[in-house]
């Protein structure tokens, strides 16, 4: 692999996760990490991303496309969304974050008698001509390059309502259990989502754990369940389980 797509590749990874250790990223890319380390800081000279010891952050002003993110852990997401759909039952009312792991569970939810409501643009787009399910859309302000509505009107809509099941996305887990995201403008409305559901579900891969982020979603104590992979920080696991966190390995 030339620098140039390895280093396009830890961008596009950092974007995807909000940020990354140089040991994961090296075992990512079968790299070494002094290899990593040099691919930082030339990074870090460019304004492409902002180092920090251990590792690196994406940069601030702008998202990945959507597609580019949704082509990142691909069957990591696919066994979390398979198993998060499991847990429905027919007749109930779901709530899908955005994101592309919540795209996913929207796939594994088709022919079902369910009731759906999401800001999620993408879960539109896949669920729209689905007659089984009824399909609610919140409003609000159109990200367009993550396909998802925030904003005011969204956090209204969803003080309007109340569902069975959140399937909530993140872009890390503390190492204590606190659900981190990257995204600021994101935050009220997953805290709302949260407000509005009986059941949390964090539906997280292993790199998540332990993650990053720079603002505070929730507390272990406000999740329900968390689905991820068996090689998920075992340490991160216990605090959540601890916390009274059912953790479901895919």
């Amino acid at each position: 692999m030339l620098p140039k797509q390895r280093q396009d590749q830890i961008v596009r990874a950092l974007r995807a996760d909000g940020a990354g250790g140089v040991k994961v990223l090296a075992s990512r890319l079968g790299v070494s990490e002094a290899t990593i380390r040099r691919d930082l800081e030339q990074l870090h000279e460019e304004g492409r991303l902002t180092r920090v010891y251990g590792g690196a952050l994406a940069v601030d002003g702008g998202d990945e496309p959507f597609a580019d993110v949704n082509a990142v852990h691909t069957e990591e997401k696919d066994r979390i969304a398979r198993r998060a759909a499991e847990l429905v039952n027919d007749g109930e009312s779901v709530l899908l974050d955005i994101g592309t792991t919540a795209l996913r569970v929207a796939q594994h939810l088709h022919g079902r008698s369910l009731t759906v409501v999401t800001s999620n643009l993408a879960v539109l787009e896949e669920l729209q001509n689905d007659e089984q399910i009824e399909l609610i859309i919140l409003g609000g302000f159109v990200r367009r390059s993550y396909r998802s509505l925030v904003g005011y009107l969204t956090e209204e809509s969803l003080r309007q309502i109340h569902v069975d099941w959140l399937f909530l996305g993140t872009s890390g887990v503390r190492p204590d259990g606190r659900v981190m995201d990257s995204t600021m403008i994101e935050v009220p409305v997953k805290r709302a989502m949260i407000n509005a559901a009986d059941r949390v579900v964090l539906l997280a891969d292993a790199t998540k754990f332990p993650g990053h982020g720079v603002a505070r979603v929730c507390e272990p104590s406000e999740l329900s369940m968390v689905v991820t992979e068996p090689d998920a920080d075992k340490a991160t696991r216990v605090q959540l389980t601890e916390a009274g966190v059912e953790v479901v390995l895919a």
